[in-house]
């Protein structure tokens, strides 16, 4: 009995046996597909072309570009004037610059104002205080001159008959004005000024000051030389004297004043006043009280030609 130790097939006695077969390599796993609630969205614009590498910071620099042909470089000015030009002005710069113009304003007004006063500023101490003497004098007779029209009224009120003392009171006055525009002759306490100029270095100028500072002091009737003097007189140089109001007047040179002599021979005699000026031109000067000075110069009643009375 033969035996076959190969194991026969169905079907095929005798068929010689298949070569094994080799083992098939594992299938690798196939990559799973993100949902599409979460797949990014493709971009429809062509990728743009890889960018090159730039040189790390060790690296060399580089030579600069040329610049391009036909474009002239900036000066410094043309740059100073972009940057300038148009202005770039903040809120808060705006709120400086009118902090510093209001600054500026009271700064110039100050100014002014201390400029004004530089006049007695820069005066000497015996020009004050002849100054400061002159407003005391006037404070005193515009006083005095109150009380005398606060009495009239009085006067006048309590007066039974009102329409004699009110014509009593118009003489008065009349009588007043007379002295002062010179058309009455007057006297009364005062002083005598006589300027003796032998080297004629007395000018009208100088008589002028003399005439204002006797004003100042309270002169209320004023003769020179036969010449009374009244607002509107003026004074002129004349070969070899001086003309009061066309008049010509020479030296020595007479003041005869009406008013208080307490007020006038001091006023004269303070340090920089009317005495020491004219001496330092070479005249001499005598001031005289007196208990009674009479100015009986006179001048004509002028009539106006267009004014008249509105009563």
């Amino acid at each position: 009995m033969r035996t076959n130790d190969s194991p026969e097939e169905p079907g095929g006695a005798g068929r010689p046996p298949e070569p094994p077969k080799s083992p098939e390599p594992p299938k690798s796993p196939e990559p799973q597909q993100a949902p599409e609630s979460v797949r990014p969205p493709q971009s429809s614009e062509p990728p743009q072309a890889p960018q090159p590498a730039q040189p790390s910071p060790s690296a060399e620099p580089s030579e600069p570009a040329e610049e391009a042909p036909g474009q002239p470089e900036e000066t410094g000015r043309q740059r100073l004037a972009a940057g300038l030009w148009p202005p770039r002005v903040s809120r808060a710069q705006l709120i400086v610059a009118l902090l510093l113009f209001v600054l500026g304003l009271g700064l110039a007004i100050q100014v002014r104002s201390n400029s004004d006063s530089s006049a007695l500023r820069g005066a000497r101490q015996e020009d004050l205080v002849r100054i400061l003497d002159e407003l005391d004098g006037r404070t005193k007779r515009l006083e005095d001159e109150k009380q005398q029209l606060e009495d009239q009224r009085k006067e006048l009120e309590n007066s039974s008959n009102q329409a004699e003392e009110a014509r009593k009171q118009t003489i008065e006055k009349e009588r007043q004005l007379g002295i002062l525009a010179g058309t009455v002759a007057a006297q009364g306490p005062g002083i005598t000024l006589k300027i003796t100029d032998p080297t004629g270095q007395v000018q009208s100028d100088q008589l002028l000051d003399t005439l204002q500072e006797l004003r100042a002091a309270g002169a209320e009737a004023i003769q020179i030389n036969g010449v009374r003097i009244v607002a509107g007189s003026y004074f002129s140089d004349e070969n070899g004297g001086v003309a009061i109001d066309g008049k010509k007047i020479t030296q020595p040179y007479e003041f005869r004043v009406i008013g208080k002599p307490q007020d006038l021979e001091p006023a004269l005699n303070i340090p920089g006043g009317v005495v020491q000026t004219l001496e330092k031109e070479q005249a001499t000067v005598a001031v005289t009280r007196s208990a009674k000075i009479v100015v009986d110069a006179l001048r004509a009643a002028k009539q106006p030609d267009y004014a008249r009375s509105s009563s």
